[in-house]
This record gives C-alpha cells, structure tokens and sequence, in this order.
C-alpha cells in the first residue's frame, strides 16, 4: 500500500505520472494535512506540482503539520518523489527539501528517489540515447519504475558491515572530526576505514564523454588515476556505509570531498549504489548546515543512488577550535546517533 501525498492542484502531465505509476497499486490519497494518518511505517510517494516561483503552499502546510507531530512522525517510512514544474527551475531543490524534512522526522529514501519532468520534458532527453520512446513516454515509464521500486524496497541488514569515513580535515582544530571522534567511539564493534582526502590529492572530473567515462570504468579507473582509483574507489566498492565528515565551507562541501563525489562516476558507470547507506557529520560555524546536508542529498542519494536512511545527519553549530566539546549534552548527542547507525545497519 503506497499513501499518496498530492497536496494542491497538479497538472495534466503530474497526473499522468500517478497514473501511470500506481496503475497496478494499492495507494490511499491525501490532499491536505486534515486528511493525513498516522503515517509512520508506511510507503510514502510524494506528487508535487510547483508554481511559477517553485513553491506548493499545501504541501508546506502539511510539512508544517507532519513536523508539529513530532521528530518521529515519519518513523519507519520510506518515500519517493514525482515532481513537476513548468519552468526548468526549482525541481532538484525542491526534492532536497521534502527529503531533508522528511529525513528528520525519521523517513528514508530509496535511491534515485525522484522522477521530475519540467517545462516540455527536455531534462528527459538524455534517457532517448538509451530508451526509444517519446518524452512523456519516458516520464510514464520512469514513474511506474519509480514505485515498483518503492514498493519492493525492504529495509537493509547487514550481517557484518562495512563502514567507510570521508574527510578533509585536521584532528587537531576540526570541530567535525571531534565530534566523529565522540561517534566512533560508541561504533566500536565494526570495522571502520579512513579516507583522508588532503589538498591536492584527488583532482575533480575532467568531464570525459559518457563512452570514455564508461570505457574507464569498466577497469575501475579513471582519466586522472591516483589516490582515487588506487584506493578510495575500492574502498567505497568495499563499503556498505558512507560516513561524510564535512564542516561548513561557506556553506558548502569542500571542495576536496566534491571531487571525490564527481569522480565516483567512474564506478557508478559499473555498480549500483542502491544497497549503500550514507550518513553524514556536518558543523557549521554559525548557520547553514542544512545547506550542506541537501548538496549530499542532491549529489549522493538523488543522483548517484545510495539510500537516505533516517535521521542520516548529525548537525551541529561550533565555531571556535574545540568548542565542539563544550556543546551542552554533545556526548549524549553523539551517542544517540551512533546508536541510530546501530540499529539501521546490524540484525
């Protein structure tokens, strides 16, 4: 049973999407925040029509409701995404905050969670070097997939997992390592893996065509080589779960983390990342960390497919060198997300 949240008008073309993707499926729809259950433990498929400005005032109005409920008010859900604009804009932002707000009140996401078709279909247009149907073919075809996929995702248990932390920062003065530090120590029956990725050592994508790309991929290497392929590709290969260690830059990821994610699409051309997980340690010197948390939403669950299990963020505001430590309840904090990736990962 899928719960369809359609608030507000939709379009002709989001219409067709739902029909197309719960042709064959139970679903219940919910228009507006009166008519939502107790939603948590169930199948979730948000269909979003935008406005002009790429803004659906109802379904504000029902996040607004779901959030007033409670941080767990989406405890043990997991969800997907169709969404529709009339402009080119606003879709991909649009999805990274439905995800993030649902994330943090306990809902995960299946990999590529999201279908969206904008303006006259022209972002589907690379899906035709691969499949030989019409545009709003392949906006039908893609939602149906969509919720089959969400229909047949089943929570993940590893039997011994692997985990993997990605950094760029010094032990010494990094408030984010400090409080991974706190987390890993309460994570100590895994095997756990550092990669630290120091200035200059993995370059960004050079934007090789899809067949070179491909063509690199097939051996597990890329254009540049280096530290990227000789180790932190089989890493990740290796790694059930992904732990982003990233301090507000900006309000931005680093930029040496943003190559290691814009090389990965040399083993995405090869393995799916569907049955990875990805978890995140983000500090911010003042504000923005919510910022951070959806370009990793966007960039690894949106587009490179890894699962966005619940609660995946730690976020904290630190500014001065170990003020981390002085956090009120900062051990507690930790614990409790270490306890989380517990309970998502192990049998």
């Amino acid at each position: 049973m899928i719960h369809l949240l359609m608030p507000g008008d939709i379009s002709q073309q989001l219409e067709k999407m739902v029909n197309a993707a719960l042709k064959d499926k139970n679903y219940i729809v919910i228009k507006n925040p009166q008519e939502m259950p107790d939603l948590r433990n169930k199948k979730l498929l948000f269909a979003i029509e935008l406005n002009s400005i790429g803004i659906n005032i109802p379904l504000m109005e029902m996040m607004s409701e779901l959030t007033k409920r409670g941080q767990d008010s989406l405890l043990g859900c997991t969800a997907a995404l169709l969404i529709h604009s009339n402009s080119d804009l606003y879709s991909k932002s649009t999805a990274a905050n439905i995800i993030f707000s649902a994330n943090q009140l306990g809902c995960s996401f299946i990999g590529h969670p999201l279908v969206e078709a904008l303006g006259n279909l022209k972002n589907l247009r690379t899906w035709q070097k691969t499949l030989e149907l019409s545009l709003e073919e392949i906006s039908l075809k893609l939602s149906h997939k969509l919720a089959t996929r969400l229909i047949e995702f089943k929570p993940i248990k590893y039997r011994d997992p692997k985990l993997a932390y990605l950094h760029s920062s010094f032990r010494k003065t990094s408030n984010t390592l400090m409080l991974w530090q706190m987390v890993e120590w309460e994570l100590n029956n895994y095997h756990i893996e550092e990669l630290y990725i120091e200035n200059g050592s993995v370059f960004d994508c050079f934007g090789c065509s899809y067949k070179a790309c491909l063509e690199y991929g097939k051996n597990r290497n890329c254009r540049y080589g280096g530290l990227m392929t000789e180790k932190i590709i089989p890493v990740i290969e290796a790694s059930d779960v992904l732990i982003w260690i990233c301090p507000n830059y900006n309000d931005s990821i680093s930029s040496n983390l943003m190559a290691v994610i814009n090389r990965l699409t040399t083993l995405y051309r090869q393995i799916s990342f569907n049955n990875k997980m990805i978890f995140a340690i983000i500090v911010s010197g003042n504000s923005g960390s919510d910022s951070i948390a959806k370009q990793l939403i966007d960039a690894l669950n949106i587009n490179k497919g890894f699962i966005l299990p619940p609660y995946f963020c730690l976020i904290e505001t630190s500014n001065d060198v170990g003020s981390i430590l002085k956090v009120a309840n900062i051990k507690e904090k930790a614990g409790l997300f270490a306890k989380n990736i517990n309970n998502i990962i192990s049998n």
